[in-house]
């Protein structure tokens, strides 16, 4: 097969398509990635040959000014002791391992529906779409493919509330929770559909919802509250660009919901780990339905297994899920911690490197 482009690559690995090698990609945490671009002589990400989508997000408008979130952490300084604010408003305290920090989260305390009616998240409606039209036209000539997250859900709304709050919410104060969920989805709403509008090949969307062995909640919760959010992002992007890919991530084993998250319209899964899900009984189950990103443990393979064990279980995976003919694309389940042996990381893409037609 002659050699695809990137874009031509990326779409045909989600359409289930002859592919002319398996696309493949990495991410580093800040440490791991001074550790290869140590062991390489340059950054890793110039160094490999990756097939990761670029794009570009909404942009605020001019003069805008950010929520002032530091009422809501009483007592810190932003910047001294380590501690952050993010752009949602949580705090974060940084304790020195690595790139952990330990949440603040401003809404915690929170007596009343109406505080978190109240709390600002600066919609999105009045930002502006030329960058992503720009990054569209700019990326597709070069024969690039464009992806871009569109946010998180479930996950932004427990960083806000609270982990336990979030999930006391959900089954004692359910309309709490959707108060908070809501800010978050009306505007990933409009990055999705701004999306659709510019063009994109793809929408990231996706919350971690599961443990090594099972949801966090039961699965019917997920259905009610989170799954028609979800879909009504997806709708708004397919209402511009019907066939727009939807990735969607979370850790652990959501097996239960991978019917629910087909029917709205996810077309590519990820990570896939290992450790946690029966990647063979997916394929069999879903089939064409549903493309695969990830599938190599940072539980396992990653940082435990030898430079052959890399090498085998690329291998396995190309065979196994058929690679060649579209549906896979490899990478690491998460981003590369710095206990990942350099080796490792050169051992998959050499093996990578050896998935051709």
């Amino acid at each position: 097969m002659m050699q695809l482009t990137q874009r031509e690559r990326f779409l045909a690995f989600a359409g289930f398509q002859g592919v002319d090698r398996v696309p493949r990609h990495a991410s580093y945490t800040p440490h791991m990635l001074a550790k290869m671009t140590q062991h390489l002589g340059r950054s890793p990400l110039l160094h490999f040959d990756m097939d990761t989508g670029i794009g570009a997000g909404l942009q605020p408008p001019p003069g805008f000014v950010p929520p002032d979130y530091s009422v809501y952490h009483v007592g810190r300084t932003p910047g001294a002791d380590g501690f952050t604010i993010d752009g949602n408003g949580c705090g974060h305290v940084d304790h020195g391992f690595y790139h952990f920090t330990e949440y603040i989260s401003p809404m915690a305390a929170a007596t009343g529906i109406e505080e978190l009616e109240q709390y600002p998240i600066a919609s999105r409606a009045d930002w502006l779409v030329t960058a992503m039209h720009e990054a569209v036209t700019e990326a597709h000539a070069a024969g690039q493919y464009t992806q871009i997250f569109v946010g998180h859900m479930y996950e932004n709304a427990w960083q806000v509330r609270g982990y336990v709050p979030f999930l006391e919410d959900l089954l004692l104060r359910r309309d709490w929770a959707e108060t908070v969920l809501d800010k978050f989805c009306d505007n990933n709403l409009l990055v999705a559909e701004a999306a659709g509008r510019a063009g994109y090949d793809c929408i990231g969307t996706g919350d971690d919802v599961a443990n090594q062995n099972a949801l966090m909640f039961q699965p019917e919760l997920w259905r009610q509250v989170m799954k028609p959010r979800w879909a009504r992002v997806i709708a708004a992007a397919r209402a511009h660009k019907p066939d727009i890919h939807v990735w969607y991530h979370s850790d652990g084993n959501i097996w239960d919901i991978l019917d629910d998250l087909v029917e709205i319209g996810i077309t590519i899964l990820n990570p896939v780990q290992p450790e946690c899900m029966d990647l063979l009984a997916i394929r069999r189950r879903f089939g064409k339905r549903l493309a695969f990103d990830g599938c190599i443990g940072t539980q396992t393979t990653f940082p435990f297994g030898s430079v052959q064990d890399m090498r085998s279980r690329v291998q396995e995976l190309a065979q196994s899920l058929h690679g060649m003919d579209g549906g896979l694309m490899l990478g690491p389940t998460h981003v590369l911690e710095p206990e990942v042996p350099a080796e490792n990381v050169v051992a998959f893409f050499e093996a990578c490197d050896g998935l051709t037609a």
